[in-house]
């Protein structure tokens, strides 16, 4: 996709993707250092939000802490089920780019009446209920959003976690000028039109991957934005069973995929179902690949543009208007003062 085409840049959703690389440029390492004073006297970080706020973020930022030596532990939920949990020992990060989410503002809220004095708000805009209920809360600089899918706020909250987690660490976050060139890239590369023309046809569309919110938030991003039923099939699950029930039919694109499987997901799901693998890879894989940059300690950020590019082109080729899916709303449970 690119800004020079009409029937590209005529969308919200591209221009407000095309806005990223700058968003990632001009991220201000520094943003989390006043709330690493207070997580760091707690025995642990919680991240939650609910769809595209945590998916993404939350799970990118798990896997990049469980890659290094052990400082603290990091882990995720959707707010309804953290209600059940003891969260008294964690710093809450609870995201909701409305600040109006109603499930991030009823956990907030409980946690507040239990005199929880870490409850810290990640949102896109000022002077909402979670800013006004929360211990302490960060906006975000990318701004308003008006595609229905959220997309340049996953980003930012992805590197608001980032930089909370390097300033815990003592490290410094260096080379966002790259990671913004290579994210560049990975949105504008051409897709092949006999791909597109793959996942067009395809009548359901399985993302497989790490589990670092990568695959799952494409997953989330297919049905908005392609109008099609999806499903993450985390790590190796294609091939431990649901290949049962697949047919020729359904595609499936591997984000980066493991060396050491790519003959098993050949043997049973091309060879067997006889359907389609198309994988998103920095290097080349034995499957049809979509070739990006290297992101290095980066990687999952140019992951998610180039399965943004995929998206827009395969919504574009069905003549879908992209901004405005029929039933999904921009604040999916909305909370309204009684």
């Amino acid at each position: 996709m690119n800004l020079k085409e009409e029937k590209y840049n005529k969308y919200a959703l591209v221009r407000e993707m095309m806005e990223t690389p700058e968003i990632i440029r001009s991220f201000d390492p520094g943003t989390a250092a006043k709330f690493a004073e207070t997580a760091k006297l707690r025995k642990g970080l919680f991240l939650t939000g609910e769809g595209s706020s945590r998916i993404f973020p939350a799970k990118r930022a798990i896997y990049s802490s469980l890659k290094k030596d052990f400082t603290l532990p990091v882990i995720t939920e959707g707010c309804t089920q953290a209600e059940e949990y003891n969260l008294s020992d964690y710093a809450v990060f609870a995201a909701s780019n409305s600040g109006q989410t109603k499930e991030v503002i009823r956990l907030t809220t409980s946690l507040k009446k239990q005199k929880h004095s870490a409850v810290f708000g990640l949102t896109a805009n000022p002077k909402t209920k979670l800013e006004e209920i929360a211990s302490a809360t960060h906006v975000l600089k990318c701004g308003k959003e008006n595609a229905v899918a959220a997309t340049k706020s996953v980003v930012e909250q992805g590197l608001f976690y980032d930089s909370l987690l390097r300033k815990l660490r003592g490290e410094k976050m260096e080379g966002l000028k790259e990671l913004s060139e290579k994210t560049e890239q990975a949105l504008t590369t051409k897709i092949e039109a006999g791909m597109t023309e793959i996942i067009r046809k395809a009548s359901v569309i399985y993302f497989a991957g790490r589990n670092n919110g990568v695959a799952e938030e494409l997953s989330l991003k297919t049905n908005e934005i392609t109008r099609k039923k999806s499903a993450f099939l985390e790590g190796t699950f294609a091939v431990h069973g649901i290949e049962e029930v697949m047919d020729r039919s359904e595609v499936l694109i591997w984000i980066e995929p493991f060396s050491a499987e790519q003959e098993k997901f050949n043997e049973c799901l091309i060879k067997g179902v006889g359907m389609n693998i198309i994988a998103v890879s920095s290097k080349k894989t034995i499957f049809p690949t979509i070739i990006i940059p290297d992101g290095g300690q980066y990687a999952e950020y140019v992951q998610l543009a180039a399965g943004w590019n995929i998206l827009v082109e395969t919504g574009i080729s069905l003549g879908i208007n992209l901004d405005k899916p029929i039933r999904a709303r921009k604040v999916g449970n909305e909370y309204i003062p009684e």
